[in-house]
């Protein structure tokens, strides 16, 4: 549990919590998480943010081992992000470190306040612009609010050239590697796009305004170290903005989600009819079950999708518990331009495609007529899916 020297003067204190498999929700399996830390050694030594109280050994072994065992060496401690999993050791590490300051941004002192009732702490609030001597280092404070909590904020390091920026270019990957050129591209860009889809979407324009007020200010960054995941560094700085600013645009692309739950198989058979319709279209498709398929997949993989089509059948004058969780889940999300409709079989009644309809409306989805079916689809029902989904098609490629 060594610390993991980044810079100069500057090491990785974190923790890697493997056996991590929910995260706000969403689901982690197989790959767990990192709560990351950074001391920077000057002068004023400063420690920038903690880690999630269960992961308080290892933090606390690494961070002795970068001070010679000594916590009081810690001057001040910056706190870029109150959410428990960053902040969870702060009060036992302010009691053992007896730190000279304590950094936050202004809504960082209300959530700091309200979440450890501490009136006896030597607190400070920095804003956007202010700035603090280390020494041979400066530390220059950055709000940037709501990506994702309203406290958040980024300490830019110029003499390092070092971004700290608490959740944001976060990913959950547990790995012994540290830096993002040492791990598998793929995965790397999966886990980037999961973790903005599933945490960050809802924030997109916010993501593009502070992408846009990041590049107004001319810093010189090359390395971004994310309090969750992997540190990019050189060309990979550039990576990860751009793939941020890409998340946060959501352009739809040719692809499309059908996502459904079934009783007796028959609305699953339409979601293959559907399918079917889509694909010889020239669309790529992804069908998931959602007994299958935990909703933060499903969301990761529409979240670079330009369609989304989902299907039920009726239950109770309605839909299934777990169409409705699902919608409910990607609705919070924000998801934005896609193309969708709404399918299903019925008994009786028949409601699950104007309850699923209504549903799409309302996250802003330009709806396509949908389609139902009584019990178990004939030949001529499944040629109605199929037909559903060349309309969808048709209406996702005139937004491309």
């Amino acid at each position: 549990m060594k610390p993991v020297a980044i810079k100069d003067n500057v090491f990785w204190v974190g923790a890697v919590d493997w056996n991590s498999r929910d995260f706000h929700g969403y689901s982690l399996s197989p790959m767990g998480t990192t709560y990351n830390a950074y001391l920077l050694k000057d002068t004023k030594t400063t420690l920038f943010d903690t880690v999630k109280h269960t992961s308080k050994p290892e933090f606390l072994c690494r961070l002795s081992q970068a001070l010679d065992g000594d916590l009081t060496k810690i001057d001040y401690i910056v706190v870029n992000h109150l959410e428990p999993d960053h902040a969870g050791c702060l009060p036992e590490l302010v009691e053992r470190a007896k730190p000279e300051k304590i950094f936050t941004s202004p809504m960082g002192k209300r959530a700091m306040d309200a979440h450890f009732h501490q009136t006896d702490w030597p607190v400070e609030v920095v804003k956007t612009g202010d700035s603090i001597s280390l020494g041979e280092n400066t530390v220059r404070f950055i709000e940037t609010r709501m990506l994702h909590w309203p406290d958040s904020m980024v300490s830019y390091i110029p003499e390092k050239k070092l971004a700290i920026c608490n959740d944001i270019f976060g990913q959950n990957i547990a790995s012994s590697a540290r830096f993002a050129d040492e791990a598998n591209r793929a995965v790397l860009e999966h886990a980037m796009r999961e973790y903005y889809a599933n945490i960050v979407n809802p924030y997109s324009a916010v993501t593009l305004k502070t992408l846009d007020a990041l590049a107004g200010m001319n810093l010189d960054i090359d390395m971004i170290a994310p309090d969750h995941g992997l540190i990019f560094r050189g060309d990979d700085v550039a990576y990860a903005m751009n793939s941020y600013r890409a998340f946060a645009e959501q352009k739809p692309t040719a692809k499309a989600v059908i996502a459904y739950d079934t009783m007796w198989h028959s609305t699953e058979k339409m979601a293959e009819a559907i399918g079917q319709g889509l694909e010889d279209a020239g669309i790529d498709v992804q069908i998931m079950w959602t007994k299958a398929n935990h909703h933060s997949r499903i969301q990761t993989e529409l979240h670079n999708a330009g369609a989304l089509i989902v299907g039920s059948p009726t239950h109770n004058n309605g839909i299934l518990p777990g169409v409705a969780a699902l919608l409910t889940y990607v609705k919070g999300l924000r998801p934005l331009n896609k193309v969708g409709a709404a399918f299903g079989s019925f008994g009786w009644s028949g409601e699950s495609v104007k309850c699923i309809s209504e549903h799409l409306e309302s996250m802003g989805v330009e709806l396509v007529e949908g389609v139902k079916c009584k019990h178990v689809p004939d030949h001529e029902a499944l040629g109605q899916c199929y037909d559903l989904g060349q309309a969808v098609a048709a209406a996702l490629k005139a937004k491309l």
